[in-house]
């Protein structure tokens, strides 16, 4: 360990400054957010010489679908940033770190995965709200879930049955809604559309609608999809939803910089 730099395991509200400073300096969704409220992860407080200079968030596994070990967060101060290869070492050292995981939006730990990372990868597309569209869908009705539309709802396979639903005829063709347990003022907006009424403009009708009460309830509209699913993709483009970043992730090479590929 260099002997001018500490990562110490702390309690979560020892970094809620330094997170308030890293959310500004983002000035975008966070997709993981929640993760520390939730559990999820393990905070570090950096010292270079004694003085703060930043914090660190690694999983702790105590949730079965994420991954432990992956570097989620970094921050440094401007007047630390010199320091950054240094820190990132020993951030990846003192948190057993072997993956990285970062929104290609987020310069600092963006150069942390390229410098420490091998295999990169990316498994979502992030989208924020570009432009106001002003589709129309001749007889559809958006309108609020209520109890007594829940027997005329169909079957969702990718998607939660959302607060907000289209309807032709008095049928359900879709349901949607925004989640809000990301970092203020952002709603992540899903929605699903019945599959034999797919293709007809209704998914980008619906999400321009959920758009609009999303505004109206003081949030910001965001969106993400997986890279291969093409559809999803142009039905949020035609929302006004357009790309921003994707999540990216790697393994940590090993210490003496000899990729797994290599000693083969």
């Amino acid at each position: 360990m260099a002997p001018h730099i500490q990562v110490k395991r702390v309690e979560p509200r020892e970094i809620d400054q330094l997170r308030e400073l890293y959310r500004q300096e983002m000035n975008c969704q966070i997709v993981h957010d929640s993760y520390h409220r939730r559990g999820f992860v393990d905070p570090y407080v950096i010292l270079a010489r004694g003085r703060t200079a930043g914090y660190a968030a690694v999983t702790n596994g105590s949730h079965p679908a994420i991954p432990a070990a992956t570097l989620k967060e970094a921050y440094l101060s401007p007047a630390h940033r010199s320091l950054a290869h240094s820190i990132l070492r020993e951030v990846i050292t003192s948190g057993r770190v072997s993956q990285i995981e970062a929104q290609s939006n987020d310069t600092f730990l963006m150069l942390a995965l390229f410098d420490f990372a091998e295999g990169i990868s990316s498994d979502k597309i992030l989208f924020h709200d570009a432009y106001t569209t002003y589709l129309t869908a001749n007889g559809v009705a958006f309108r609020r879930r209520t109890e007594a539309a829940a027997t005329r709802i169909f079957e969702h396979r990718a998607e939660p049955v959302g607060d907000w639903l289209l309807e032709i005829g008095g049928d359900v063709v879709g349901t949607g809604g925004f989640l809000t347990h990301y970092n203020p003022p952002y709603g992540d907006i899903y929605m699903e559309v019945v599959e034999t009424r797919r293709r007809q403009g209704l998914g980008s009708f619906l999400v321009q609608e959920l758009k609009r009460v999303c505004y109206e309830a003081g949030y910001r509209p965001a969106a993400r999809c997986n890279p291969e699913n093409v559809a999803s993709r142009r039905t949020l483009e035609r929302a006004g939803l357009l790309p921003c970043a994707r999540i990216l992730r790697g393994r940590v090479r090993p210490p003496n910089g000899q990729s797994e590929e290599a000693d083969r």
